[in-house]
Parts: C-alpha cells; sequence; structure tokens
C-alpha cells in the first residue's frame, strides 16, 4: 500500500479510461496523458490499462508501506526518494518505509506516478478512474486527501531502475515555437458556418490557457471567433478533443472529464495523438492550431504507437539481458 503525506490540487487515480459507456451519458475520464501513464506501465512491466497517480500540483509526498518499484513519468518534476534523485521517465525502487517528494514542476502540466502491478482501487463501469463530476470511481470519487491509504497489486518482480526518452522529445513537433504548444486539428461538422476570414483568424491566432481551464475543459482566451450566423443545435454527442465555439466565441477544448453531449458550434477537433500535449499544457500557456488532413492524423497515430511500440521493446530487451547475466 502507500499513504498519501501531502498534496496540492486534484490528484487522482486514473487508468486510460471506461471507453465504452458513451450510450450511457458516461464521459471517458482517464489519465489526460495517457502516453505517459502507458510508459510508466510499459516500464513496470505492467499491464498498460493499470492505474496509476494523476499528479497535477507540486509539492506531494507519499510513503510506502512495503518494497515495491514504481515509475515516474509525464511532466519534467525534481522528485527524491530517500535522499536519491528521481530523474523524469524513470523507474526506481522503493523500500518499506520510503518517502517520495515531488517538489516542483518545471515544465509540463501533469505528473504519473505507476506502481509495480497497478493501484488496485475497484472497478466501476469497467475502469479504475476517478469521475469527479459523478463522484464515482477512483479512490471514493474524489481527489486524493493527506492520510488516504491505497491498495496496491502484490508484485514479487525484482525490477532494476531504468529511463526511457520522454514523449516531448521523441514525438517532438518540428518548428514549433517553444513558447506555444501546436496541436494538430482536423476541422468539425460545423466549420463552414465560419466565414474565411475567421476560419482564418482560428488558425492563425494565438490561444491563451485560461485559469478556468481543468479536467473538464480548456477554455481559451483570444480573438473572437463568432459564426457567420448563430448556430443553434440541440445537444448532440461530443468527445474529448472537439473544439467547441460558445457565444463569446472564445474556443473550449473538451477534455477528459467531459459531458458527453453539448450544443456548441464545433469548429474543430484535436487529433486524438496530440490530446496528451493538451493534457501536458499548464494554464497560461500558449495553444496554436496547425490543420490537419484525416490521413495525417491517421499518420500521427501510427508514430506514437511506433513511440510504444519502442518503449515495450526496449524495456523488454534490457530485461531479458538482466536475466541472461
Amino acid at each position: 500500500m502507500i499513504e498519501i503525506l501531502s498534496v496540492t490540487g486534484p490528484a487522482s487515480v486514473q487508468d486510460l479510461g471506461r471507453l465504452d459507456q458513451y450510450r450511457f451519458g458516461v464521459g471517458t475520464s482517464g489519465a489526460m496523458d495517457d502516453v505517459a501513464l502507458r510508459a510508466g506501465n510499459i516500464l513496470l512491466g505492467n499491464d498498460e490499462n493499470a492505474a496509476g497517480l494523476e499528479i497535477p500540483m507540486m509539492p506531494f509526498k507519499l510513503r510506502f508501506d512495503r518494497d515495491m518499484a514504481f515509475a515516474l513519468t509525464g511532466a519534467d518534476v525534481d522528485a527524491e526518494i530517500a535522499g536519491r534523485v528521481i530523474p523524469p521517465w524513470w523507474r526506481s525502487h522503493a523500500g518499506a518505509g520510503d518517502i517520495l517528494t515531488i517538489k516542483a514542476m518545471a515544465r509540463g502540466a501533469r505528473s504519473y506516478l505507476a506502481f509495480s502491478g497497478g493501484i488496485d482501487v475497484p472497478m466501476v463501469l469497467g475502469s479504475r478512474s476517478t469521475q469527479f463530476r459523478g463522484e464515482f470511481g477512483g479512490w471514493h470519487g474524489r481527489p486524493l486527501q493527506p492520510g488516504d491509504v491505497l491498495p496496491c497489486t502484490a508484485s514479487t518482480a525484482t525490477i532494476g531502475e531504468l529511463g526511457v526518452e520522454p514523449a516531448e522529445v521523441t514525438l517532438a513537433r518540428p518548428n514549433a515555437d517553444p513558447d506555444e504548444t501546436l496541436v494538430r486539428v482536423v476541422v468539425a461538422g460545423e466549420y463552414d458556418g465560419f466565414d474565411a476570414a475567421t476560419q482564418e483568424l482560428f488558425w492563425s491566432s494565438s490561444w491563451k490557457i485560461t485559469p478556468q481551464s481543468n479536467r473538464y475543459g480548456y477554455r481559451l482566451q483570444g480573438p473572437a471567433v463568432k459564426p457567420s450566423m448563430p448556430i443553434e443545435k440541440r445537444s448532440h454527442g461530443i468527445v474529448p478533443g472537439v473544439i467547441q465555439i460558445p457565444p463569446n466565441g472564445q474556443p473550449i477544448i473538451q477534455m477528459r472529464d467531459a459531458q458527453t453531449s453539448g450544443g456548441y458550434p464545433k469548429i474543430a477537433a484535436v487529433i486524438r495523438a496530440d490530446l496528451w500535449r493538451v493534457g501536458q499544457a499548464r494554464l497560461g500557456r500558449m495553444l496554436r492550431f496547425e490543420q490537419t488532413a484525416y490521413a495525417d492524423a491517421l499518420a500521427a497515430e501510427a508514430e506514437m504507437s511506433a513511440y510504444l511500440d519502442r518503449l515495450r521493446a526496449n524495456v523488454g530487451l534490457v530485461e531479458e539481458t538482466r536475466t541472461c547475466r
């Protein structure tokens, strides 16, 4: 088990989400940066859907009650355990009683902690992810608090230290401005309801992530983009990544805790292969959208899958080498 000693902000238990409950009006939840969570589980030899911790704010501190391997991925953070520095995108080993402290987040918006065997909270509607809106899943359906003791699946595997290249390095976008997060999107259902000048304004502008942003949605600030004529639609299905335009013309990107339906016009949608980039963009950072064809979106998905395949192969090779010694 692990005990939460101190926590800042809404840290939570997340896996890859409940992806088959939309017909019941239940959103996905799940890790905002699914690539980071998958990578942590790959490092540990876990099922990639094993539940871990999503930590959006620092400082954060926990205690291990027994020997256990863990992996730290996601945002670039300053962390240590028992006096040892833990680099980001790294797996390590904790002894019983060891305290892990994550002090600061130099870059990115969310850190992920995966544990050998995974966090063993009950499955709810096919997932262990916390659903804040419905107050279910995860640990009692709420953010973690000091004093929470979370069970972990027992694992007897002996795992040495190992690091991997962060996704943001391998999957970096060419020609991206270091002060912006460049996100590829495809046009959505009501795109043609915006005139050519407004469409160009949407593509050419930089958008600031406002403090009103969270796991439900990222509210952006920039020039108003409004349809040529008011578009009134009945609520209909939406998914994470959809970019809606409310009456004030300021875009909203639906994120992992998004509702399953809405009526605002949709101008575009973030491709799945880039949604993790949005999840790692912190409040106040600028986003810029790059129009992408469907075929290129599929190619980006293949590139992300190839990165994860390389991680699996490299970790497997290291373990095979150690076994043969």
